[in-house]
């Protein structure tokens, strides 16, 4: 039995394929299990993920996982649930904008409570005291992601000590996020130098640091979109409907803020249609993302400074 094999039967008895108490699995949304598509391909990807979350546990003492309740990151604890053979043994992090779509919070309490998740949720409150917000009118859409997302997700940290976080971000999904590193350091204001990176060469990586910096952690990095939504589809993971199209023929590619995250026309219901519209595609995953257009280098911009 293939170590690969082996992770999958093991994870099976722990979780048990039958998720029809999960209040959100929809199994129709899924294959058949019987008519699986051949994902063996995603083996070698689960691998080296899972490889790399023991790897940062096992190296950084205060580690946390940040979970946007995306597609992504909910791989990433999907991932993290079967590193460790469905308990998380670390924090799961949310940064609460107080702006996000009311069926990913809903998803996120229930998700949280169901795998018994140490969920810890970060919030920028005074900004949110002080109406400094884009819905607000006082704010532009970068502005706002700077005080709601980056600020809220340095106090977290801060206030948490953690001394590395796992973030489930792709090469393919925009430029900047190219640029990374499994192992990516900040400096100890948070701040990202994308110039100076440590090379990661035949799967070496840097995991010494100096003092005062703060890791961000990328187990998701050699995946692609579609790889994602393969996987989900393998797994039967369970993710917020907002993905499938609605009674309007729309659906969300890319989640985030109510107010600058917008759905696009799609008549995939299913996650084997997700996947055939995307092999179709030639549109950016984070085209319906507003911020991403307000200034060209608007994202380098944010995560240079600290954002996810």
């Amino acid at each position: 039995m293939s170590t690969a094999t082996a992770l999958q039967t093991d994870f099976d008895v722990i979780d048990g394929r039958d998720r029809s108490s999960f209040a959100y699995f929809e199994p129709h949304r899924y294959s058949p299990r019987d008519e699986m598509p051949d994902y063996s391909h995603l083996d070698a990807l689960e691998s080296q993920s899972i490889y790399i979350i023991r790897e940062a546990f096992r190296k950084f003492d205060n580690p946390g996982m940040l979970w946007s309740i995306g597609k992504d990151s909910s791989v990433l604890l999907w991932l993290a649930r079967k590193a460790f053979f469905g308990h998380v043994p670390f924090p799961i992090v949310h940064v609460d904008t107080n702006y996000k779509i009311q069926e990913m919070i809903d998803f996120r309490d229930y998700a949280a409570r169901r795998w018994g998740l140490d969920l810890v949720v970060g919030q920028n409150e005074q900004a949110l005291a002080d109406k400094n917000t884009y819905p607000d009118g006082n704010a532009s859409r970068v502005t706002c992601c700077s005080l709601l997302k980056r600020d809220g997700l340095q106090d977290v940290i801060a206030e948490e000590g953690f001394e590395a976080v796992f973030l489930g971000i792709r090469r393919d999904e925009e430029g900047t996020r190219a640029k990374e590193r499994y192992f990516s350091p900040r400096d100890e204001n948070f701040e990202w130098d994308f110039r100076d990176q440590p090379p990661e060469l035949w799967d070496q990586f840097k995991t010494d640091f100096a003092p005062g910096t703060h890791i961000r952690i990328h187990p998701l990095l050699h995946w692609t979109e579609v790889n994602i939504w393969e996987y989900i589809d393998r797994e039967q993971i369970p993710i917020t409907s907002l993905y499938f199209s609605d009674e309007k023929g729309r659906r969300y590619r890319s989640l985030g803020c109510a107010p600058c995250t917008f759905p696009m026309p799609s008549e995939a219901e299913t996650v084997p249609q997700i996947i055939d519209e995307l092999q179709a595609t030639t549109k950016a995953e984070r085209s319906t993302r507003a911020q991403d257009q307000e200034a060209e280098d608007a994202f380098e911009r944010l995560r240079a400074s600290g954002y996810m």
